[in-house]
């Protein structure tokens, strides 16, 4: 583990915020597999990281409770209420857009309900490449916005002003024109329960 990692802990530690390190995606997805109990229910929100993981997957055959919006044909009102539910449930996983080296976390949300799931459910696990490292908010912000947006627009097909040029359009990603996906920020400076949030760092680019 590098000095800077060994900070980014160290910062999180005075932010409430318990910081873990797994030098591997096969080490990582094994310590998530240990740090959630096999009987907690589990929300997800959509990430490229757990994807590469495949952890969702692992805990639902290790008969969890994954509240998991992405079943196959299911209602837009069925993924509604399993992403309701699941902003509730035991514990909460996901990835961030950026983190600062001082330990801010930046998370981007369409819907909204990735942003509840971090602030409402009991325990929240987010896991993270080194590559969403940046050196600072503001930067972490620009990197969100300007760089995971445009590339999780490509990748979803989803009709946002800078799906084709891949270039944030901020000023003009405004309905009835678009559907924007950068909608509600939200940046974690601390927390008040300790332990309640716990971030994964792997030493490896995973996601955007």
């Amino acid at each position: 583990m590098d000095k800077k990692i060994e900070s980014l802990i160290q910062s999180w530690e005075k932010r409430n915020i318990l910081g873990l390190y797994s030098v591997n995606k096969e080490e990582a997805a094994k310590k998530i597999l240990s740090l959630i109990p096999a009987a907690a229910s589990i929300g997800i929100s959509g990430s490229l990281t757990l994807d590469q993981l495949g952890v969702v997957k692992k805990l639902e055959e290790r008969g969890n409770k994954v509240f998991n919006q992405y079943k196959p044909r299911i209602s837009w009102d069925e993924s509604l209420e399993l992403r309701n539910s699941g902003s509730v449930a035991d514990y909460y996983l996901t990835s961030a857009n950026a983190i600062s080296e001082k330990g801010e976390l930046v998370f981007f949300s369409g819907w909204g309900h990735r942003i509840s799931g971090i602030s409402n459910a009991k325990n929240v696990l987010v896991v993270c490449g080194i590559n969403k490292i940046t050196p600072n908010l503001e930067s972490g912000l620009k990197r969100s916005r300007e760089y995971v947006t445009p590339l999780n627009c490509k990748r979803l097909n989803w009709n946002s002003a800078c799906l084709s040029e891949g270039v944030c359009r901020k000023d003009i990603c405004l309905l009835p024109e678009y559907k924007r996906m950068c909608c509600q920020i939200l940046v974690i400076e601390a927390e008040v329960v300790p332990g309640r949030l716990k971030v994964l760092l792997v030493g490896e680019t995973l996601g955007f």
